[in-house]
C-alpha cells in the first residue's frame, strides 16, 4: 500500500528538479493577461500531488491549522500616499482582510513586523533581489509582503513554494509584491478591497489560477473540484461558462480567478487541501534562516521510485 510519507519523498524529488532561480512566480495583471507561468517542473509536482490527494487527502498531519508569521514591507517613492507610502490603518485593514478570507480554512496571519522604506528604484520594482536581501525577514514559512508603487503594470506577483537552498537567491526572492493602491481604501478601482493579497498568497501556498492552461481539457490547475475554465474572468459575470461542453460553471467567486474584489468569496475544499500539503511539504521543511542547513534529497533514486510506482 502506498504511504503518504513515501508520496511526499517523491514530490520532494520532483520539486528538486527546479534549476537555480527558476522558482516560478505568478502575476496578476490589470488587463487580466497571465504573467509568468508555472514551470514544467512545478506543474509536474502539482499534478503528482493531485494524484496523491485523490487517495490520501492531506498528505501530512503536521498542521491541523496554519499560523503564518507575516512581515509587511512598504516600499515607496516618497512619503506621500500617491508615492506608495500607505498608512498604518490601510495595513491593519489589509491584515484583517487576509485573516477574514482565510479563517474559514484554519489559516491565520500574525503580523510580526512592519517597515517602511523610501527608495525611488525599489518602489517601481527595480533591483528586486537587492531590495529583498535588505528587507526580507523570517524563515521559509514566513510570509513577506512588499507593497510597492508600481510593479510592471501588475496588481501583484508571488513566488510558488520550492525546495530552495539555504541562503540562496531563491530564498530571498520568495514572497509577494503587491500594488499599493490595491490595499483596502486604495485607488485601484474594482481591486481596492485588499483581495489581491488573498489571491497572491494563494500562489505562495502553491495554488494555480483556476484557468491554468487556458483549456477546457487537460490538467488545468490540478485541483479536482474546480471546474474547467478556458480563460480568466473579467468583472463578476454570474453564470459564466467558458467550457460549456464540460460540467460546471466558471468559478468566478474563487480567489484564484481574476474577478473583481467584490466578486471573490472562496477557496474550494481541494484547494485548501493543496495549500496545506504544499505548506507542509515545502515551507515547514524549508530553511530556517539564510544560513540554515537542509538534508539533501537523492534525486535519482527518488525519481526512479516514482516512475516505478514504488512509493512504499
Amino acid at each position: 500500500m502506498r504511504s503518504s510519507i513515501a508520496a511526499l519523498i517523491g514530490l520532494a524529488a520532483l520539486a528538486s528538479a527546479f534549476p537555480a532561480h527558476t522558482v516560478p512566480r505568478a502575476t496578476h495583471e490589470h488587463d487580466f493577461g497571465c504573467g509568468t507561468e508555472p514551470s514544467d517542473a512545478f506543474l509536474a509536482v502539482a499534478k503528482e500531488m493531485g494524484r496523491q490527494e485523490r487517495g490520501f487527502g492531506r498528505l501530512s498531519a503536521a498542521n491541523a491549522t496554519i499560523q503564518v508569521q507575516t512581515y509587511f514591507h512598504v516600499v515607496a517613492a516618497n512619503k506621500t500616499i500617491e508615492g506608495g507610502y500607505v498608512t498604518d490603518t490601510m495595513l491593519a485593514d489589509q491584515l484583517t482582510v487576509m485573516n477574514s478570507n482565510y479563517a474559514p480554512y484554519g489559516i491565520s496571519f500574525t503580523l510580526a513586523g512592519t517597515d517602511k522604506t523610501v527608495d525611488a528604484s525599489w518602489a517601481v520594482d527595480g533591483a528586486e533581489l537587492a531590495m529583498k536581501k535588505k528587507l526580507r525577514k523570517g524563515d521559509y514559512k514566513a510570509l513577506n509582503v512588499y507593497f510597492q508603487k508600481e510593479i510592471g503594470g501588475n496588481l501583484g506577483y508571488c513566488y510558488f513554494p520550492d525546495s530552495v537552498p539555504a541562503g540562496s537567491d531563491d530564498f530571498y526572492y520568495d514572497g509577494c509584491s503587491i500594488l499599493f493602491s490595491s490595499l483596502p481604501g486604495g485607488s485601484a478601482t474594482n481591486y481596492n478591497e485588499g483581495k489581491t493579497v488573498t489571491h497572491e498568497v494563494g500562489h505562495w501556498f502553491g495554488l494555480f489560477h483556476t484557468f491554468q492552461g487556458n483549456s477546457c481539457s487537460g490538467d488545468g490547475d490540478s485541483i479536482a473540484d474546480t471546474p474547467q475554465q478556458l480563460n480568466a474572468t473579467r468583472g463578476c459575470p454570474i453564470g459564466r461558462d467558458s467550457c460549456p461542453s464540460v460540467a460546471g460553471l466558471d468559478p468566478i467567486h474563487n480567489y484564484m480567478d481574476y474577478s473583481y474584489d467584490a466578486c471573490y468569496e472562496e477557496f474550494t475544499p481541494n484547494q485548501v487541501t493543496r495549500a496545506y500539503n504544499m505548506f507542509n511539504k515545502f515551507r515547514v521543511t524549508g530553511p530556517a534562516a539564510p544560513n540554515a542547513k537542509r538534508a539533501p534529497i537523492d534525486l535519482n533514486i527518488a525519481l526512479a521510485e516514482i516512475e516505478a510506482g514504488k512509493l512504499d
